[in-house]
């Protein structure tokens, strides 16, 4: 099985490092890594730090936004298995080693994340909340509200001959819309291990806490692209509290240690102060 992480980024130097080096700790390591920089900073210095991953570095001269720039690195894939991964997220040590092992059941495969609240010192990212993010997997609860987190999530490359690329003409929702298409031809396994670190904050800058009309006007094409009906949007956060949400929620096995992924980016700034 040949593992091909795909990786979206845009300015995240700092981020996308920590993500590189939780790919190095990894007990089983990755066929490629194919980084599409969407005409942000140049990853170029970044891939030279962690010479011995198999970095396929793609650099877009034009700003194409994130769905685009997935597809484009969907092209690049010389594997059999796509892994996604957002550029501010990163794995525990045997995330890629479990994905494996779940894929000799399954087409489609995805994890349990801890959703962490980082604040940025120098060029290292430290975690100030932490919060489980694990819900039972269950298509038509699915349709209501997506439990899904793309990062770390894995699937056969046939797949997208099946259904098509990420579809850009729904942006925000792109990961629901791919998720809701891949279940109905695959058989999708959630893996009950928080072994994702998914960095979102409610004071952050993540796109799902922008609430403006824009966002509206993606969802409901979405919704009408899957007869989803009339879904309101809320804040993420407040979301998770209530009693539909809270019956969904799943036990989990919890395995990051808490602590900050100390990079390679980290310690060469260090050596030049």
């Amino acid at each position: 099985m040949k593992i091909s992480i795909l990786i979206a980024t845009y300015n995240r130097l700092i981020e996308l490092a920590e993500l590189l080096e939780s790919i190095c700790n990894q007990t089983v390591q990755p066929h490629e890594i194919i980084i599409v920089n969407d005409a942000g900073t140049s990853i170029t210095p970044l891939v030279e730090l962690y010479k011995e991953l198999p970095i396929k570095s793609i650099e877009l001269e034009e700003n194409v936004k994130h769905v685009h720039a997935r597809n484009i690195g969907v092209t690049y894939v010389t594997g059999d298995v796509i892994m996604l991964c957002d550029d501010d997220d990163y794995f525990t040590e045997t995330h890629i080693e479990q994905v494996q092992k779940e894929l000799e059941e399954a087409e489609f495969v995805y994890a349990d994340a801890e959703i962490v609240s980082f604040e940025q010192r120098g060029t290292t990212r430290y975690p100030l909340t932490r919060r489980t993010f694990a819900y039972e997997y269950n298509l038509q609860e699915m349709r209501k509200f997506s439990t899904y987190i793309p990062s770390g999530s894995a699937y056969k490359k046939e797949l997208h001959d099946q259904i098509g690329l990420f579809d850009s003409e729904v942006h925000n929702y792109w990961d629901w819309d791919f998720f809701l298409r891949a279940a109905q031809v695959c058989r999708v396994k959630r893996m009950p291990i928080a072994s994702v670190i998914y960095a979102f904050s409610e004071a952050g800058t993540n796109q799902s806490a922008d609430l403006n009309d824009r966002r509206k006007h993606f969802l409901r094409k979405l919704c009408d692209k899957h007869q989803l009906g009339d879904l309101p949007i809320k804040n993420f956060f407040v979301l998770l509290e209530e009693a539909e949400m809270k019956q969904r929620e799943a036990q989990t096995k919890l395995v990051w240690n808490g602590q900050p992924l100390r990079s390679r980016l980290a310690e060469q700034e260090e050596v030049i102060e």
